[in-house]
């Protein structure tokens, strides 16, 4: 795939939506720290559902500490690995009160040092609440950016630096959101939806369906 291609590719997805967001709600860069961090292994959909009542009760770091690990677990016991999440988060929000004055910090290396924080997680916060060129790769991204060949690797690890490298510039800031939808609703695990997909003719997927 060469760089008309892909230029055309996010040309497409752009016009198709402007202004592509996250799925999960927030109002701060701490809100977003803490739904990204519930929301590994677990759906936009729930992590919303316990976010909406745990967030007018705690959305502040030391909001959070004083709720506490048994207190954050009786909001977010429908996600997936609850109990960890939730001492992770504490942790986490304990640290930024500790380290950063209750802020949530907008550069990479300060923010894995925090509790339960990996690379993903941290490049979510900084494109999404700092506006800083940067590409989380999930299984959406992987998967999206592996069958239609535009950045194709191994691992996620090398499927982001690929990325980083070869989406055009002025595609760059918005390319995660796009890709993570696009793979969410049109270019599915199971069944993508090539039928229904705007970048078909350009894709070089070779087991297209006609849905």
């Amino acid at each position: 795939m060469n760089k008309e291609i892909r230029t055309e590719i996010f040309s497409r997805l752009r016009e198709h939506n402007p202004n592509p967001e996250t799925e999960l709600e927030y109002s701060s860069p701490y809100e977003l720290l803490v739904a990204v961090a519930l929301s590994a292994q677990a759906t936009d959909v729930s992590v919303n559902k316990a976010t909406r009542k745990l967030f007018p009760v705690a959305n502040t770091p030391q909001q959070m500490v004083e709720l506490g690990e048994e207190g954050l677990k009786e909001y977010i016991k429908t996600i997936g690995l609850f109990n960890s999440k939730a001492k992770n988060v504490v942790a986490m929000s304990r640290l930024l009160l500790e380290r950063h004055g209750g802020e949530v910090p907008a550069n990479r290396d300060d923010l894995v040092a925090l509790p339960g924080v990996g690379r993903k997680t941290a490049n979510v916060v900084l494109n999404t609440a700092f506006r800083q060129p940067a590409m989380a790769v999930d299984t959406h991204i992987f998967r999206v950016s592996n069958r239609t060949k535009i950045a194709p690797g191994k691992n996620v690890d090398e499927v982001e630096a690929r990325l980083m490298r070869v989406v055009p510039k002025e595609f760059l800031m918005d390319a995660h959101h796009w890709l993570i939808l696009h793979g969410r609703y049109v270019c599915t695990a199971r069944k993508p939806k090539c039928g229904a997909c705007i970048i078909e003719d350009l894709c070089e997927y070779k087991h297209k369906t006609s849905d």
